[in-house]
Formats: C-alpha cells, sequence, structure tokens
C-alpha cells in the first residue's frame, strides 16, 4: 500500500490522461485477483471510495481521497491457441495481448491504441481495427471475473455478464476476462496522409467511398492541425492534414482503395501489408501521457454540408485547434451478439469524435452542425460530463442503474462514467 509520502506514490496515480488526475489517500498497486480483493475489503472497512486505475486514455475525473488500485502490474495474458481464446489480467494493454497472441498467428479485437488497457476499452464496448468484420470487442467476451463491492471475487453471473460488456465500470472491479481470438496473422493498413489545402476533396471523396466498401474494410479519418515542429515527420510539419486511416481484411485491397488513390499524391502513405502485432502503425497516435478532452457522437449519416464545416470549425482558421476522427461504422457491427450485452446505438453509420487539448474546449461548435443527426454516444471516446441516457436506450439504462444499486448500492465505486 502506498500513502502520499511513497515515492512511488505519483507514478502509481497517473494514466494516459493527465487533464485530472487521481490524488488518492492511499493505492494498492495489485499484482493478483486476491490483492483487489483485500484493497476492497479496505476501502469497506475504512469506508473509502475506490477508483481503478489501467492504462489508456480514461479518466473521467480523478478521486479526491480514498482507494486507488493500479492494475498496471497485475497484467499476464494466458493464451489456449486450441480454443483461440486468451485470459488477460486486469492491467494488460492491447500491446500486451498482442504480443502474446501473435505466435499463434492469433489477434484480438484491439483498438487503434496499443496501449490501452485491454479489460477497460472492452468494457465501454470497443470499437477496434476490425470491428466492421467482427463487430464489437464486447461482443466476443466469454467470461469475466469481477470483485464487486462486498470484496467478493467471482465469476460474474447472467445479470453481471451482461452489464459489464458495454455498461462500463459501474458494478465491480474486473480482475480478468477471456476474449475471443481470431485468424488474422496480417492485414493491410496504414494511413494516407493527405494535406487539405491541395485536396479538400478528401473528406467528400472518402464519404461515397465508405458507401461501396465490404465488411472487410474498417476505416476512419482523423484531421489533425500539425505543427512546424520535430518529432512530428519533415513531410507533414505545419500542415493540416486529414488522414486516411485503414484496415483491410483479404485479398485485393489496393483495388479496395483505388478511389482514394485517386484524390492525388499524399504528403506521406504507410499503407501496405503488417503483422497485425504492428497494428498500432495504422493510427499512428501519440503515446505521451497529456492532458485533453474528448467528446464523441454517433450520427446516422455523414450530410455533405456538414461534412464541409469540419475544416473551418476544427482547422487552422478556428480559434480554438482540436482533432476530429470519423469513423465508419456498419457491417457486424449492427448485428446482436449471440448473448446479449449492454451496447446500444447499433444502428450508427459513423462516430464522430473531438478531441481538444489544454483547457479549452471547442467541440460544442464543431458538433453542433450534426445535431440533427445524432442518434446517441459511444461510452468510449468520451470524457467527464456525458449524460449516460444518450449512451443508453431507456430500457438498457434502467436496467443498468437497477444492477449498479444491486452490486454497489453504496456506490462506493467511482466508475470513469457513473451510472
Amino acid at each position: 500500500m502506498l500513502t502520499t509520502t511513497s515515492k512511488e506514490y505519483d507514478e502509481a496515480r497517473l494514466g494516459y490522461q493527465r487533464r485530472d488526475p487521481h490524488r488518492p489517500e492511499v493505492i494498492f498497486p495489485v499484482t493478483s485477483a486476491t490483492e483487489v480483493e483485500e484493497a476492497v475489503r479496505y476501502a469497506i472497512d475504512h469506508d473509502k471510495k475506490i477508483a481503478v486505475q489501467a492504462s489508456g486514455h480514461g479518466l473521467t475525473a480523478g478521486i479526491d481521497g480514498g482507494v486507488l488500485i493500479a492494475t498496471a502490474k497485475f497484467n499476464s495474458v494466458t493464451v489456449d491457441p486450441a480454443k483461440k481464446t486468451a485470459w488477460i489480467e486486469a492491467g494488460a494493454t492491447w500491446r500486451d495481448v498482442m504480443a502474446a497472441t501473435a505466435p499463434y498467428g492469433l489477434a484480438p479485437l484491439s483498438g487503434s491504441f496499443p496501449g490501452v488497457g485491454a479489460i477497460s476499452y472492452t468494457l465501454g464496448g470497443g470499437l477496434g481495427l476490425m470491428a466492421r468484420r467482427f463487430g464489437y470487442a464486447a461482443d466476443h467476451v466469454r467470461r469475466i471475473e469481477v470483485v464487486t463491492m462486498d470484496g467478493v471475487r467471482r465469476d460474474a453471473d447472467r445479470d453481471l455478464f451482461w452489464a459489464t460488456r458495454g455498461g462500463g465500470g459501474n458494478f465491480g472491479v474486473v480482475t480478468g476476462m477471456e476474449i475471443e481470438l481470431f485468424d488474422v496473422p496480417t492485414l493491410y493498413g496504414g494511413s494516407l496522409y493527405f494535406d487539405l489545402a491541395e485536396h479538400p476533396d478528401v473528406l467528400e471523396v472518402w464519404r461515397q467511398w465508405t458507401e461501396t466498401v465490404p465488411d472487410e474494410v474498417t476505416t476512419a479519418t482523423a484531421l489533425v492541425p500539425l505543427p512546424d515542429i520535430p518529432p512530428i515527420p519533415p513531410a507533414l510539419r505545419g500542415r493540416y492534414i486529414a488522414q486516411v486511416q485503414l484496415a483491410i481484411l483479404g485479398d485485393n485491397s489496393e483495388e479496395l482503395i483505388r478511389q482514394l488513390r485517386a484524390i492525388g499524391r499524399p504528403a506521406m502513405d504507410t499503407v501496405g501489408e503488417m503483422p497485425y502485432v504492428e497494428s498500432g502503425r495504422i493510427f499512428a497516435e501519440p503515446d505521451r501521457p497529456d492532458s485533453f478532452s474528448s467528446r464523441n457522437v454517433l450520427v446516422s449519416d455523414l450530410d455533405p454540408t456538414a461534412l464541409a464545416t469540419l475544416p473551418k470549425l476544427a482547422g487552422p482558421e478556428a480559434s480554438t485547434r482540436c482533432v476530429v476522427g470519423l469513423r465508419q461504422l456498419g457491417g457486424a457491427l449492427t448485428r446482436r451478439p449471440a448473448i446479449a450485452n449492454a451496447v446500444c446505438h447499433r444502428d450508427a453509420a459513423y462516430s464522430i469524435t473531438v478531441i481538444s487539448p489544454g483547457d479549452d474546449d471547442p467541440s460544442d461548435a464543431v458538433l453542433e452542425p450534426w445535431r440533427e443527426l445524432t442518434v446517441g454516444r459511444l461510452l468510449n471516446f468520451n470524457g467527464a460530463g456525458i449524460d449516460l441516457r444518450d449512451v443508453y436506450d431507456a430500457e438498457t439504462f434502467t436496467r443498468l442503474t437497477e444492477l449498479r444499486e444491486r452490486y454497489d448500492p453504496s456506490h462506493r465505486l467511482l466508475a470513469n462514467h457513473q451510472l
């Protein structure tokens, strides 16, 4: 157990998101499920709130006082190649999981950033690199082990299994999860980086192209204002870039992206065959901890008029710059899993995420043109202050809140997004 005077205190309490870091009274840097139980029982005995620090981009609001369970060193991954499954511990990142599965030619439904915590990502639904082909990560979970707020470790029963797959971290501390793996040793992917000043039609071409692609294609576009400084690649420095991100399964990949190639010569091109274990190169997201805000909405369509507003509202002309990410949905994401879970709004066609550094948050203005097309939100990709009734339909929201009262009636657990 660490206290505020321990030299390891700051390292244990800080994650990737530095906007409002945890300030706990004590930290339990756990290495096993038994130690998680001990931490929860300590909090019960001392009537303290609990937060969990995994890894990756999450953290809505830091705990002030109370108990922080830090899981970074509780991160083993065990692969069963015959069953095509992996058992992942609480602190495992997708980088940990891919390193363990790659020798067997198997891949998880991981996200765009390998440093994200695999379990926290999956609890929020999990929109990954092969989402249109296989669906949400939460759709492919076999078993969940959780320590509930009575200090008891248990396999998730029917209700807990439903709630934790897409319902977030409101029901207990997940200590382990069994996930399905897929025969994907390699994929065709990377990014085409277009200078929007030279190719202003990128977004509209990408929009039209997404209406034609098969489910084997999972794609996104990020609008990124890049400073003229190292370590930005020289070809991209000082430019407003549309980064068209591609993850393609199967053959004929170059033919599938012919329409994108016709836009013109990109400032940088990283597209090609790659081992799945290197799939973090597709989005090539920064791995330096930072302070930022994030807002996401799900939309029924990409209206060309609204699409054309993004460079003005979020680009070099805007008073506050930000990164806007557009992701195509559809395909397997529309299908219900064999065992129901809490993921909603499966009819959405695209997601839009606004990421803003520092203290200014221009997301309201950037997302305003999409108001009429907005059908909900993802749980992932959202920071503090969202209304969870936008994430779930009324029936799902009611059931989740009822289960929160059953498993944590004292509201001891402070989840990233609290019901």
